[in-house]
Order: C-alpha cells, then structure tokens, then sequence
C-alpha cells in the first residue's frame, strides 16, 4: 500500500476534524499531504493544550503532513495553490459554501485544469437543500439526526462522547477517494466526490429511521441495556464493579440461570424464553442485581469465561488506558514523541512521522512550485 501511494500528492485546505481525519489516512497509507492554513492556523491547533502543549485533535489527525500557510484571498497564494493543485492526485476541502468559488479554487475549476483530480468536497448538509448554508458541528449533527434522541439515559437524551459525525464522514470520503484512485486506473479520468456530516451519520440511522418507518414507533432510549434482549446491560459487584454483560442465546440463558443465577425451578419456567423475559424484565434485572451484589467481578469474571457468555467490566479512561488488550504507537515530533492510538493499517505501523508546526514547510513548497 504504502508503495502504492508513495508518489501521489494530496492538498487538502481543511480545518477541524473531518478533512483532516480522510488526508491523515492517506498520509498513513503513504502520500504527501500539503495541509494549507491561514496565517492563524487550523482552529483546531487551539482546541486544548493537553498533549505537550499541543492539541488533542490536532495531534491526532495531522501526523505526517506538510503545512503551508497560504491566503486564499491574496492572489499569489491563489495563483500557487492553483499551481500546486495543477499537478496533484487528489484535492480535499471542507470550508464553508461557495468560499472557493469566488477565488475559482473550487473542485469544478482545478478538475479543468487538472481531468487526473480526484476533488473531495465536504460539507455541513450537502451543496443543496433548505440547510446547504448553515454551519454544522459534530453535536448539531448528531441532534438533527435524531441519534442524541436515542443516546444518553432513559431520562435524559446524550450525545455521544466522540466526533462520531465527523469520523463518520471522513471515512466515507477516505473509502470514495480510494474508490475513485481504482477508478482512475481504468479510466484515466478524475471525479467529483461530494460528501457531508448530515448523509454521513444519516446512513448509520438506518436501524431507528427503518424501525420507526414501518411501525410508526420510535425506539426508547435505554441507557446501557437493549430494548428486546433481556437480559443486556450493567449490573453492580460486590466490590462496587459495573458489570456488564449479555445472553444472546438459549444455551447462555440455561447455563447463566442454573451455574450463575440459581434460579428455582419455578422462577426459570417464568423466564424460559426471550419473550418472557423481555415481558418480566423489571423482575429479572432485580434478582440479577440482588445476585451480582454478593460476588465480586473476579468471581464473575471467571465464572462467565467458563461458560463463554460475553461480557466486560464499564471502565472509565483511566482504565482504558490501562487495558491489556489496548495497542499504542508512537508520532514523532522534533526531538519528542507522543503515545497515541494507531489507526488500522496493513502494515501494522507503531511509528508515525511528526505533527507540523505551523507553516513548517511554506518556503520549501513555495521553492517547488512557485513559477520562476
């Protein structure tokens, strides 16, 4: 893969997370990434400071690229990204509506100039549409939607703790944009990939919108357990452990009721399949609860790898940081380095180049490609 992509030049103008999540992938995978920023830089490069005084996000979706500061309205800039664009595989932005279009750096212009460009333009809500020009953020995504509707509590909607939306899209552009490289090898020619936050998680809602299409009901939020699989969710340990777990069939339903739970034979008969203990779930969760509080997660532990029922302890951060199963790797920037979470790769890679400073390569690739 990585020989694949050694010689192909991506440029990306890109903030936030979604872009640079897609030109990240392609940097692991191998090709030159020329990240271009204003003056001030991503705003993600300020979200925090918590990684050695860096940015959480910024160091986790721009290892490997080049910066370039360049200013779409100073018409040299233009004239060098347009040149630049000129001998490029592939052009990613996500700025807001129509901004390239004045300064003709839109997809549609650098593909005449350019019928190899691979174009990848991704938005809020889509070019057209009554939403096409608001801002969208991850948050506003996930709410309109409809996921923070079926997230959180029974009491109360959530978000989910992660940049799902925009993980979401920049997947779905990264899997295009390689649809489009194989394309290109058949065909010679470019294309036009339009992508956004919106279409991007709306095709992960299909189970709610599909369920609520054909019965009209929406589905009930339902915290850490399952709305038809009982029983699924969390219980507490004698050591004050979440513990978490779920019958998935019958044979784990007899073996967790006799070996587990010691059930009476006239409680099984009340829970002797999955409509029954759906129907009398209230009942079953209590004696799961009653049963749990007198072993600890050890004893449970060891007790559900013996009977190979699915299972896991609810950790927080701390404890995922610490999780034996967890892999890190290692970026490097200057003479320091960062342990983070590698992303899949064919290679398996643990080391990854370094994050660029602001700016860090503009006289380099202005020497390049600037027209003498």
């Amino acid at each position: 893969m990585s020989n694949f992509f050694k010689n192909k030049l991506v440029v990306s103008i890109e903030q936030a997370v979604a872009a640079p999540y897609c030109t990240a992938k392609l940097a692991d995978a191998g090709a030159r990434v020329i990240k271009v920023e204003r003056k001030e830089g991503d705003f993600a490069r300020y979200y925090d400071k918590f990684v050695k005084g860096e940015s959480t996000y910024f160091v986790w979706l721009n290892r490997g690229k080049e910066s370039l500061i360049a200013n779409i309205k100073e018409k040299k800039d233009v004239k060098l990204l347009k040149g630049i664009i000129s001998k490029a595989d592939i052009f990613v932005q996500n700025l807001g509506p129509n901004v390239l279009k004045k300064v003709g750096l839109d997809s549609l212009s650098m593909r005449k100039s350019n019928k190899k460009l691979i174009t990848c333009d991704i938005s809020g809500f889509g070019e057209k549409g009554p939403y096409s020009k608001l801002k969208a953020y991850d948050l506003l995504v996930q709410a309109e939607t409809g996921l923070c509707s079926i997230t959180g509590s029974e009491e109360e909607p959530g978000r989910v703790g992660v940049s799902v939306c925009d993980i979401a899209c920049g997947l779905n552009a990264y899997s295009l944009i390689l649809e489009a490289l194989i394309k290109r090898n058949y065909t010679g020619k470019g294309s036009a990939i339009k992508i956004s936050l919106f279409e991007s998680l709306s095709e992960w809602m299909n189970v709610p919108y599909l369920q609520y299409l054909y019965t009209k009901k929406s589905p009930k939020r339902v915290g850490l357990s399952h709305p038809s699989i009982v029983p699924y969710g969390s219980f507490i340990t004698k050591d004050k452990k979440n513990f978490l777990f779920s019958i998935q069939n019958e044979r784990e339903w007899k073996v967790f009721s006799n070996s587990i739970l010691k059930l009476s034979t006239d409680l099984i008969s009340k829970f002797s399949n999955p409509t029954l203990r759906l129907k009398n779930k209230k009942v079953l969760n209590k004696l799961i609860q009653k049963a749990f509080k007198s072993k600890t997660s050890m004893f449970l532990i060891k007790e559900f790898k013996k009977s190979k029922i699915a299972f896991g302890l609810l950790n927080n951060i701390k404890d995922f940081s610490l999780h034996p199963q967890l892999n890190t790797a290692i970026i490097g920037k200057n003479k320091s380095q960062i342990k983070f979470i590698p992303p899949v790769t064919l290679q398996n890679k643990n080391k990854f180049k370094k994050i660029p400073e602001l700016g860090e390569h503009t006289l380099k690739i202005k020497k390049e490609f600037q027209k003498k």
